[in-house]
């Protein structure tokens, strides 16, 4: 547990592959959260990620994450924030592990999945312009779908594939245990 944590903080991981949605529900989560009054923060891991270069064994910059999260969440939590939101991937249980440690609350991993066409068609359109970043995201989102259906580092999953994207949150939230 995190020092300065409210003792009922909890944080959530909304993981999946790549065009499944996981920013998008991650801040309507966190609407529906400022709605009902919670204290809260919503955190897109991508972020925390980005620097050049990533070294030759960490291919997607997860240390950094590590780092920087372990500062960003303390900071929240020292605020009095009482949910963190976390959009991101992991695909091993370690990495699970490792993520927890670093929040320093009890974590939650919600896996969002829908069909990959329903995905491809998504990344087509996020990057139409971009053919080169298509062709990588296209190829990555199969990839990581089939890791993370191997990985099972999640406690529940919720389908992205039909609904609206608010029907979806409410959907986190329940089976996330926070309502």
């Amino acid at each position: 547990m995190h020092p300065g944590s409210p003792r009922n903080a909890h944080a959530l991981l909304i993981n999946g592959t790549v065009g499944v949605g996981k920013t998008t529900v991650a801040e309507a989560v966190g609407d529906l959260l400022a709605d009902a009054g919670v204290s809260h923060a919503v955190l897109d891991l991508d972020w925390l990620r980005q620097s050049w270069p990533a070294p030759p064994v960490d291919r997607f910059n997860f240390g950094m994450l590590l780092r920087n999260l372990r500062s960003i969440s303390g900071n929240y939590l020292d605020a009095g924030a009482t949910r963190l939101v976390l959009a991101g991937v992991i695909e091993e249980q370690d990495e699970r592990k490792q993520l927890a440690d670093a929040v320093g609350v009890d974590l939650t991993v919600c896996w969002l999945r829908a069909e990959l066409p329903v995905i491809h068609q998504r990344l087509t359109h996020r990057h139409d312009s971009e053919p080169e970043a298509l062709q990588w995201h296209l190829d990555r989102s199969g990839e990581l779908d089939r890791i993370l259906s191997r990985a099972a580092v999640d406690d529940f999953t919720i389908d992205t594939s039909t609904g609206s994207v608010t029907d979806i949150a409410v959907s986190v939230i329940r089976a996330a245990g926070w309502q």
